[in-house]
């Protein structure tokens, strides 16, 4: 008996470097009507970060895109629509969280719910007009500061091309290329 479980040692050693997903989801008014939440997360983070300049100067539509980038980057490395279409899609999307967090003074090891829901209550508040303070434990400064922050924010590159990156996977699987070339 003894043996038999030093043997299966090695194996469980093997399972140590396993990523276990983080389980996320968008708010129920993420999409309008019956959409695929994944699918609106990726074109709308894609469309957002074509050209930041459109985000200036709007904390709504500047959070409701990086609380869409924070889904895309908990969730799609386990899609399996996406997994095994690239494998660099995962690295991409966590070195894009890594700048959109450092960014915005978002704590590395805070769960991808909290930021989603935090930012995505900063994104409705915007759109009546008022305005809210991001958790101050969620956020390394005040959660003001980082409000005002979403309406400046620096350019994010890895974010785009992460975005860019994800729109094309799902434009290949909507649209197969060279399947039908003889």
């Amino acid at each position: 008996m003894i043996r038999r479980a030093l043997l299966a040692l090695p194996l469980l050693a093997g399972c140590a470097g396993v990523a276990v997903p983080d389980p996320v989801r968008l708010p129920r008014d993420s999409v309008d009507g019956a959409g695929d939440p994944t699918r609106a997360a990726v074109s709308r983070s894609a469309y957002a970060f074509a050209d930041q300049t459109r985000l200036r100067g709007q904390p709504g539509d500047m959070a409701r895109a990086i609380a869409d980038m924070e889904f895309l980057a908990a969730a799609l490395p386990f899609d399996p629509r996406f997994q095994q279409r690239d494998p660099l899609l995962p690295w991409q999307l966590a070195q894009a969280r890594a700048e959109w967090r450092a960014a915005l003074g978002i704590e590395p090891a805070q769960p991808a719910q909290p930021v989603i829901d935090s930012l995505y209550a900063v994104a409705r508040a915007s759109a009546q007009g008022q305005m809210v303070a991001l958790p101050a434990g969620l956020f390394t400064p005040d959660g003001a500061a980082g409000t005002a922050r979403l309406g400046a924010m620096p350019p994010l590159p890895q974010t785009a091309r992460a975005a860019s990156a994800a729109a094309r996977l799902q434009a290949e699987a909507q649209f197969p290329v060279g399947r039908w070339r003889r």
